[in-house]
């Protein structure tokens, strides 16, 4: 295999990764619009990659979330999953599932002040961060 072909099955996984989590993002928003509205909804998986990388370089975050973060990164940008991404619907659900457990586990480690000081999106994106990590609301820990 060259390493063109590598290339384009790693750009290809992430396109189609972030395509079924803007139609994930999308069904959310239909069924919820008094929570979020589309477009920050758009925003939001770009904030979550942005809040991740923010708080893996972070010194003042202790190493064991950091390694974590790194390590959710990497499986991410990894071209092999535990479940084929070629498996419609489910192929993608161990990329959600795996993100969603990591964030909840890193924000309860770090701390709410951690991950609002290096959020880079909207209040309301920040809100539903804060919901799946299950923090209450408006928590000010």
């Amino acid at each position: 295999m060259n390493w063109w072909e590598t290339l384009l099955g790693f750009l290809a996984g992430l396109i189609a990764m972030y395509l079924v989590l803007l139609f994930t993002l999308w069904i959310y928003v239909r069924h919820h619009p008094e929570t979020i509205s589309l477009k920050e909804a758009l925003r939001l998986l770009p904030d979550v990659l942005r809040v991740i990388r923010r708080m893996a370089a972070d010194k003042s975050v202790p190493g064991s979330v950091r390694i974590k973060l790194i390590m959710l990164l990497v499986y991410l940008l990894f071209p092999l999953d535990l479940v084929p991404d070629f498996l419609p619907v489910i192929g993608h659900a161990d990329d959600l599932i795996i993100l969603a457990m990591t964030l909840r586990a890193v924000i309860r480690s770090a701390g709410p002040a951690a991950l609002r000081q290096h959020w880079p999106g909207t209040p309301a994106g920040l809100a539903i961060i804060e919901k799946l990590a299950g923090l209450p609301p408006n928590s000010n820990e």
